[in-house]
């Protein structure tokens, strides 16, 4: 997960598809788009097996398009999938636990956070980044407000980087910029996008570059 642009950079979260192969041709298709920081493999309702098959597949692609490949929960699975970051909604001893272990070999990022004062509890394990949202909480146009306020307020106070999950349009990339975050997470916005996962994600950074506020400015 780098800051190698400016502003805030998008963030994919992999929806819920069963055929790998469908996922993969999306992913190939979509990187054409332009700048993707990371790629979030949920591990939704496949057993350990089925769901590092899915990521020895899918993590070579992402890692070569030059976006970090982040496995939501599962440890084992991302070591052996040689993925570069680890998600984890548990508890906050299980991140911990994970921080310590893993860090800095894998990215570790944690979501989760619902309140301000879980995300103080959680920041304080210094996760590599804190996630406002669910992966699959794309259910309006806009982005919720609940996650644009979390996100705005711990941008404003807190170093660790954050992302917050977008809504269902894309256009909604630029509220998410808009708090200070660092990264817009998109799923159906992106995957469902009538003109193609391509033109969503070159749209997206289309609006990112030309409305987003620049870090350090």
């Amino acid at each position: 997960m780098t800051l190698a642009e400016d502003r805030c950079r998008l963030v994919l979260i992999l929806p819920d598809i069963a055929d790998d192969a469908v996922l993969l041709e999306k992913l190939e298709h979509g990187f054409r788009g332009g700048d993707v920081a990371s790629v979030i493999l949920p591990q939704y309702g496949l057993n350990d097996s089925d769901f590092q098959k899915r990521a020895e597949k899918l993590v070579p692609v992402i890692q070569d398009a030059g976006a970090a490949a982040i496995i939501a929960g599962d440890s084992r699975v991302a070591g052996r999938a040689r993925a570069d970051g680890l998600h984890i909604e548990g508890s906050i001893e299980e991140l911990g636990e994970a921080i310590e272990k893993f860090t800095p070999k894998l990215i570790v990022g944690a979501g989760g956070a619902v309140d301000r004062h879980t995300a103080l509890e959680v920041g304080e394990a210094r996760p590599d980044y804190m996630f406002f949202g669910k992966f699959d909480g794309d259910i309006k146009p806009e982005p919720h407000p609940k996650n644009l306020a979390l996100g705005e307020w711990w941008a404003s106070m807190i170093e660790i980087p954050c992302i917050v999950m977008g809504g269902t349009d894309v256009a909604g990339v630029v509220a998410v910029a808009e708090t200070g975050a660092e990264f817009v997470a998109l799923r159906s916005a992106v995957f469902d996008h009538s003109a193609g996962i391509a033109a969503a994600i070159a749209e997206a950074n289309a609006l990112l570059d030309e409305k987003a506020p620049r870090f350090g400015a």
